[in-house]
């Protein structure tokens, strides 16, 4: 549970506020800006680019806070401050991606268990309202929180494969195989499923006839098995949350976990005098 203490007056800036998240926050912060100042000396204006939309990142939760008269856990404003810096800083310009080939499946089982989160107080939110007509059971406020956040996967699955198909990208990374299944190579033409196994090597033939072997030691699959495991992943990061959420209704007020990732509504009375 949330360890700030609500006070009438406005929410101070994220410099103002003490304990672990002031902690986090100034951390991350200067580092990103010390990787903003070597990018700039090493004229590397890609990653100047990434470090600029890291720190606009780093700001959107406060906003959020402000703008929609809520309050976001410690817990969960700093996982979401971790998560913007080990996708945008760690993944993308310490190449974490590549050199923990795990690094994608994290953040992507934990963005499952955060969405979730985010989709379940929406609903909870609305739930609690009275201004709202609006009484979802524990179970299908669960489910809601699921499909909220399996529906923000799908969508990120999209944007992957639309910046690699008209960009020329590849954020949906290859997967090295050394067996496959096809109807393609079916002798009569059919729809039996002809099995490609043994794979060592992949051959490029180019247009003007020359022949390159490319020594991956298998098939290069572009992006599905990449696609169906982050999608996997986050539903397991999705259906994790939607359980915790399920027994946090059911038992209102006695758990200790589950309110370190739900957002609350601000009093009224905060709220207007914010306003």
């Amino acid at each position: 549970m949330s360890n700030r203490h609500r006070s009438p007056g406005p929410k101070p800036h994220p410099f103002e506020r003490k304990g672990l998240l002031y902690t986090v926050y100034f951390v991350l912060r200067v580092l990103v800006v010390l990787m903003l100042v070597a990018a700039v000396f090493n004229q590397n204006y890609e990653n100047v680019a990434l470090c600029v939309l890291t720190l606009v990142l780093f700001m959107l939760p406060s906003a959020f806070e402000r703008r929609l008269r809520i309050e976001l856990p410690d817990t969960l404003e700093i996982i979401i401050l971790l998560f913007i810096f080990a996708a945008e800083i760690l993944g993308e310009i310490q190449d974490y991606y590549i050199t923990f080939p795990y690094w994608d499946t994290m953040l992507h089982t934990t963005n499952g268990f955060l969405c979730a989160a985010i989709g379940f107080a929406l609903v909870d939110i609305l739930n609690r309202t009275e201004r709202v007509s609006l009484n979802l059971s524990p179970f299908y406020m669960a489910v809601v929180a699921f499909c909220f956040s399996m529906t923000v996967g799908v969508m990120w699955e999209f944007f992957e494969f639309a910046m690699d198909h008209f960009l020329h990208f590849d954020m949906q990374k290859d997967t090295i195989l050394n067996a496959f299944s096809t109807v393609n190579l079916d002798p009569n033409h059919g729809t039996t499923a002809i099995m490609v196994d043994g794979i060592q090597d992949v051959i490029l033939v180019m247009e003007d006839g020359t022949q390159r072997a490319l020594g991956l030691g298998g098939y290069l699959d572009i992006g599905l098995i990449d696609t169906m495991a982050d999608l996997f992943v986050n539903f397991i990061g999705a259906v994790i949350f939607s359980i915790i959420g399920f027994f946090y209704v059911k038992g209102r007020g006695r758990s200790r976990f589950a309110p370190r990732f739900i957002p609350q509504v601000l009093p009224e009375e905060t709220s207007s005098q914010e306003e």
